[in-house]
């Protein structure tokens, strides 16, 4: 049988042929692998160096070798976050002829590592919150997809902290199944398995001594499944709002903030009933809303004043009619925050007096506005709009402000004289 490389980009194919598919996996030259770390896993994997790139080589039997790449393909489409499909080698042969087993070839995650490597090191309490929230995160996205992990382990999830977020990857799909929908016991079968892998390979850790004290091995797996279960129901209550209702979908916002996850991504779907609205968590790290803020607008602030003005950014960009996260047509999130900028945030602070804002800038008047309107809108149950907020701010809100600070003045006259 001729070696044969079944691979989705045609580049790919000649980078692999450098490879030694004539040898057993285990017994492949030090040449030629990367030293990373691992998890644990029933075939033998190795990583190697393909040209310029890093990948991951596993040895299994054919079928399973290539339905794993069309699965692993299949959540590309769909956006999960799991690892890029490369290739499926079969015809492998010994210099006598004697078969080899097929491997299946994805890319590596460039500054990923293991789930179970993360937890071999010292963590921060924070840390480990986050590394349990991310993998929840990816959880849910898979279950929201309609995939049955089946396997989900610390050894067959990779953590990758970018830009200050903290986001899981699937590895293994080998064991997993792509439907419609999953049931609520589909769901909680591939859930009971995650909490059982997770809390024996930490009990297997801490047997060995590698475990921090901190980390309670069945505590982590059950706090995990709470996670899941909280985020599940906020991300798939139903919710119709009214046209144009922002109120509605701020307070759906702020549910998940207080349950510790951020939004990604949010889509609003318009419909005669009114408006139906998506959201997409991720996990951020410590001042990444400052530097997202940052880079999209160039508004410099404190990092509670980034996150509100974000998601203020976000409920508007989801109805902007040329918003489409992923489409290349569609206009580019650093051009609709700029017309955030220029035709929201701007003339909204235009609109108080200059005499009122003593020493708050523009950002921080902005964020007082936002929690001002979302004040007035829960009191009233309904939003009532960035002009009225305004309008209730200058008149009620402001002038005991400025009551509460010193007259310019009267500072001056207590100031030392030089």
């Amino acid at each position: 049988m001729a070696l044969h490389i079944s691979a989705t980009n045609p580049e790919h194919p000649a980078l692999l042929l450098e490879l030694p598919w004539d040898l057993p996996l285990e017994d492949w030259p030090e040449r030629h692998l990367v030293p990373l770390p691992r998890g644990i896993s029933r075939h033998v994997v190795r990583y190697a160096r393909a040209g310029d790139e890093v990948v991951a080589v596993k040895e299994l039997a054919e079928r399973p070798a290539v339905r794993e790449y069309e699965l692993l393909r299949s959540l590309h489409r769909l956006n999960i976050p799991a690892v890029d499909p490369l290739a499926v080698v079969t015809g492998r042969t010994r210099d006598d002829e004697a078969p080899l087993e097929p491997v299946l070839i994805t890319r590596h995650l460039n500054g990923s590592m293991p789930y179970r490597s993360m937890f071999e090191t010292t963590m921060r309490p924070a840390t480990m919150h986050r590394l349990m929230d991310a993998l929840a995160v990816l959880l849910v996205r898979l279950h929201l997809a309609g995939f049955a992990w089946g396997d989900c382990s610390l050894s067959n999830t990779l953590f990758r902290r970018d830009a200050g977020a903290f986001a899981a990857y699937l590895v293994d799909a080998e064991t997993g199944e792509l439907h419609q929908k999953l049931s609520d016991g589909q769901r909680s079968y591939d859930l009971d398995l995650a909490r059982v892998n997770i809390s024996g390979e930490l009990l297997d850790l801490e047997a060995s001594g590698a475990l921090h004290p901190s980390v309670d091995p069945i505590d982590f797996g059950t706090e995990i499944c709470g996670r899941y279960q909280s985020l599940w129901q906020e991300l798939t209550r139903t919710s119709v709002y009214p046209a144009g209702k922002h109120h509605y979908i701020d307070r759906r916002v702020r549910r998940l903030n207080e349950l510790g996850f951020d939004v990604a991504e949010m889509q609003i779907a318009h419909s005669s009933n009114g408006d139906s609205v998506t959201f997409v968590p991720k996990v951020v790290d410590a001042g990444h809303h400052q530097r997202q803020l940052l880079r999209l607008t160039g508004l410099d602030t404190e990092e509670n004043q980034a996150r509100r003005l974000l998601n203020d950014l976000e409920s508007w960009m989801a109805t902007q009619e040329d918003y489409a996260p992923g489409d290349p047509l569609a206009a580019r999130p650093e051009v609709l925050a700029h017309r955030w900028v220029r035709e929201v945030f701007r003339p909204t602070v235009r609109a108080i007096p200059k005499e009122l804002r003593g020493s708050m800038d523009a950002a921080e008047l902005y964020h007082g506005l936002l929690e001002h309107r979302w004040y007035l809108s829960e009191r009233a149950q309904h939003d009532i709009g960035l002009d009225t907020a305004v309008e209730d701010y200058v008149k009620h809100i402001l002038p005991k402000l400025r009551a509460k600070l010193p007259a310019p003045d009267a500072a001056a006259s207590r100031a030392p004289s030089a």
